[in-house]
């Protein structure tokens, strides 16, 4: 064996491309170990909402942690996770009655899948069949690779894979509908959905009213509506939730990424009271069968409630609202470049196509990738897509500085 014994995600160590070594991270930038600073534009995968190091939720999980660190969650319960709970019901809707706990994003959708299926199932009708969005990505567990779109990315793990009924996006709306009008009717279980962007799919954006007509549909048929906002909630696109845009209220709501701010790693699935009736009585056969180790682990529980407390605390919404305005005045000027097509914003993410049709196994996002390193920024391309989701907290002259790289990349 040469090298480090660590085997990194999404990452061809075949090709020998250089794995910076990262040592500190502080507000919206993070320091290699050769001393650079580089501006993270895109949240480290989207997950860091006010910025590296927040001081509250740095403070809250060293409290923790020196109090209680973990405990079983199956018969037990501690005062972290029944806060984040109250706090939690709070600010959503409140017909999400119900707090489950889990440990990321894909595991979430994993849960709301168990959830719709044990729903129908202690119901006694014969509901099975869970349709999504053309194009939606969920997760890399199984049931969440299921719901995504197929390609390279599971081809390997088709055995696996469960049948869905995909619903194509709503390029044309009206086609959109129709398609999941008659899925629905014939007898669906459940549609999860990312709501107003699709993020690994290549930020496809798509309007409020298509949601909020999507999910009128899925109730006139009693199919359960799963909204997967892992990536989506906690102001991503605006305001604390996508759904909030559409006035739309889901079954089941799937949140991870920016729950703990970014900093460790949590996941809740909230669900309506008929969900959790549908697994609650006398009978220990009806229970909901989930579980992790580190289900509400006191010291994630802890980083959320600092989370919840910035939210309520400072002005987080008019700092949204500044970023979301100063990527919306910077990506109109660079959309004026002959090569960039598709210029696009909602809230806080910005992205646009770069001329050509790349697919994810081009060789041109990874040299886009070097070449924005060497730049001092962190960005991903997700083939000919390229796109910006800075933390909250990035000041005038970083976004200057991914702005100035973009249009260098454009030639």
């Amino acid at each position: 064996m040469t090298g480090s014994p660590i085997w990194h995600p999404f990452t061809q160590h075949g090709l020998g491309e250089p794995i910076p070594r990262v040592v500190r991270g502080d507000g919206a930038a993070i320091w290699t170990d050769d001393g650079r600073r580089i501006i993270d534009a895109i949240s480290s995968w989207w997950v860091t909402t006010h910025g590296h190091g927040h001081p509250r939720i740095a403070a809250a999980i060293a409290a923790q942690a020196a109090t209680l660190d973990q405990i079983i969650f199956a018969g037990w319960t501690h005062e972290p996770a029944e806060t984040l709970a109250a706090g939690l019901c709070a600010m959503l809707p409140d017909a999400l009655t119900r707090v489950f706990f889990s440990d990321s994003g894909s595991t979430s959708v994993e849960v709301a899948l168990k959830m719709a299926l044990g729903y129908w199932q202690h119901r006694g009708e014969a509901r099975h069949r869970i349709l999504v969005l053309e194009h939606g990505y969920h997760g890399d567990t199984i049931g969440a690779m299921s719901v995504g779109a197929r390609g390279v990315f599971n081809r390997a793990y088709a055995p696996l894979l469960f049948d869905v009924g995909t619903i194509p996006f709503p390029d044309n709306p009206q086609t959109t509908y129709d398609a999941l009008d008659a899925a629905c009717r014939a007898g669906a279980a459940a549609f999860i959905v990312e709501p107003l962007v699709l993020g690994a799919g290549g930020m496809r954006m798509y309007p409020p009213a298509v949601l909020a007509e999507m999910r009128r549909i899925c109730a006139v048929h009693g199919v359960l509506f799963i909204a997967d906002e892992v990536m989506t909630a906690w102001g991503r696109t605006g305001t604390l939730t996508a759904c909030e845009q559409a006035d739309v209220v889901p079954d089941i709501l799937c949140l991870s990424k920016g729950l703990t701010g970014g900093a460790i790693p949590l996941a809740v699935t909230m669900a309506t009271e008929p969900v959790y009736a549908a697994h609650y009585g006398p009978d220990r056969a009806t229970m909901f069968f989930h579980s992790s180790s580190y289900t509400a682990n006191p010291v994630a529980c802890a980083a959320a409630n600092a989370n919840l407390a910035i939210w309520r605390d400072e002005p987080v919404r008019e700092r949204i609202a500044t970023l979301s305005d100063r990527q919306r005045t910077r990506l109109a000027a660079l959309s004026r470049h002959p090569r960039v097509t598709n210029a696009r914003t909602l809230g806080t993410i910005a992205a646009f196509e770069l001329d050509g049709d790349d697919g994810y196994l081009s060789q041109r996002a990874p040299m886009l990738t070097a070449r924005f390193r060497d730049a001092g920024v962190l960005l991903r391309p997700l083939g000919s897509t390229l796109y910006v989701m800075p933390p909250y907290c990035i000041g005038e002259d970083d976004l200057d500085t991914i702005y100035a790289a973009l249009a260098e990349a454009c030639g």
